[in-house]
C-alpha cells in the first residue's frame, strides 16, 4: 500500500484551497500510485478561529462533496485533513474518511481541544468556538482498520492505545502543531506513539505559511512500527509517500511482543460508553 500525505500550503480563499487539495491528491495518485491520501487539519481554512466560522460547513457541503467525488473518481482512501464542521448548532474540527466508491466510513471529531497558554510561545484557546467530540474512531476499510484522530489528539497516549485495542495497525492525525510546540515534540511524539502502539503512524501537517497568524510546523512524517522513519518533509509544500508492508508490522508484534505482555490483571484501558 502506498501512503501520500498532502502537505499544502493553506490560505485565506477557501476555494483556492480546495483546488489545492484536489491538486495534491490527483499528483498523489498520478504520480505516487497512492492507495490511501491523507490532508492536514482545517485544509480548507487558516487555522484560526475567526477563519474556522467563516469556513464551517456541513457534511454535504463543498469540501466533503469533493472528498467524496475524489475518493470514488481515483479509487482511493481518503482522510480528508480535518475542516470547521457546522452541526447541531455547533463546530467541530472534524476528519472525514472515504473510501473507493466515495462512501463516507468515519468521521472524527477531535476530542481535545488546543487550548494553551505558553509564555514567550504561542496562546490559543480552540474551544471558544469549538465543541468537542466524543467517540474514539477506528475505521474498516479495504486497507486495513485506520485510526483517526486530530492534532492535539496525539498527545493523549490512552487513546492512541484504545484504537489499537480496537484493531488499528495504522494511525492517522492531521496535525497543526506550531513553531513553538512542534521544533519541542513533533517528532518525538509520533515516533513514540508508533513504537508504543506497534503501528504505522502518519502525521499530516499543513506547509509552513508566515503570511498566516498561526504559523505551522510542518515537517509531516510517516513511520514505521519499529519507529523507522519511511518517509519526511521539511516546512515547505510538497507531497510525501511511503510504502507501508503489512508484513513489517506483524513481524514487530511477533519478536517484540509488548501489546500481548500487558499486564490486564494488575490495569486496564477501556473507553467509557
Amino acid at each position: 500500500m502506498n501512503l501520500s500525505v498532502c502537505q499544502m500550503m493553506v490560505v485565506e480563499n477557501k476555494e483556492d484551497n480546495l483546488k489545492k487539495a484536489e491538486s495534491m491528491i490527483r499528483r498523489s495518485v498520478l504520480e505516487n500510485k497512492a492507495n490511501l491520501v491523507v490532508l492536514p487539519e482545517i485544509f480548507n481554512g487558516p487555522y484560526s478561529i475567526e477563519a474556522m466560522q467563516a469556513t464551517a460547513e456541513p457534511e454535504g457541503g463543498p469540501t466533503t462533496q469533493l472528498l467524496s467525488r475524489l475518493a470514488a473518481e481515483l479509487n482511493i482512501v481518503v482522510v480528508g485533513g480535518s475542516i470547521a464542521e457546522a452541526a447541531d448548532d455547533r463546530i467541530y474540527n472534524t476528519a472525514f474518511i472515504y473510501n473507493e466508491v466515495g462512501e463516507r466510513v468515519g468521521r472524527h471529531r477531535k476530542m481535545h481541544l488546543f487550548d494553551v497558554n505558553i509564555v514567550g510561545g504561542v496562546s490559543f484557546q480552540e474551544s471558544s468556538i469549538v465543541a468537542p467530540g466524543n467517540d474514539v474512531t477506528v475505521v474498516e476499510t479495504s486497507l486495513g482498520k485506520i485510526g483517526v484522530a486530530i492534532c492535539y489528539d496525539m498527545r493523549f497516549p490512552e487513546l492512541m492505545r484504545l484504537m489499537t485495542l480496537q484493531g488499528a495497525e495504522m494511525i492517522v492525525v492531521p496535525a497543526a502543531f506550531n513553531t513553538t510546540t512542534g521544533p519541542a515534540h513533533w517528532k518525538d511524539t509520533i515516533k513514540m506513539r508508533a513504537v508504543d502502539n506497534q503501528v504505522f503512524f502518519a502525521a499530516a501537517s499543513p506547509a509552513r505559511n508566515l503570511a498566516s497568524d498561526y504559523h505551522a510546523y510542518g515537517f509531516s512524517q510517516v513511520v514505521d512500527p519499529w519507529g523507522t522513519v519511511l518517509a519526511e518533509t521539511d516546512e515547505t509544500e510538497g507531497i510525501i509517500t511511503a510504502t507501508l508492508n503489512p508484513q513489517r508490522l506483524t513481524a514487530v508484534r511477533e519478536q517484540l511482543p509488548l501489546l500481548k505482555h500487558r499486564r490486564t490483571d494488575l490495569y486496564e484501558l477501556k473507553e467509557c460508553q
